[in-house]
């Protein structure tokens, strides 16, 4: 098994690969847990209108620009990514939320 380097430290595909491969299990699940709060989210709410809050949703696209910035990677990315999770989060919470009756 190849050992996983820093970007910067690789000096081939596989090891570029390797680590791609590392981070995007890492990612997979933080997006496990992360949808595990949108559970706890539609458990907790006590109405269907406030699953989707426009203003939080905000928050949390402007927070991950800023993090993006400050990480060093495209911004605008950031933002359609979040976009779309948010959405995909909200979806899921308002299936969640459907299913407790």
């Amino acid at each position: 098994m190849t050992d996983i380097l820093a970007p910067d430290a690789c000096a081939t595909m596989t090891e570029v690969r390797a680590g791609v491969d590392a981070t995007d299990r890492a990612i997979g699940a933080l997006l496990a847990t992360r949808f595990g709060y949108m559970r706890a989210a539609a458990r907790i709410k006590p109405e269907r209108g406030a699953v989707r809050d426009e203003a939080r949703k905000a928050a949390v696209i402007a927070n991950a620009v800023v993090d993006a910035q400050a990480g060093g990677w495209p911004e605008a990315v950031a933002a359609e990514m979040w976009e779309a999770l948010v959405e995909a989060s909200i979806a899921y919470e308002m299936r969640h939320f459907d299913a407790k009756g």
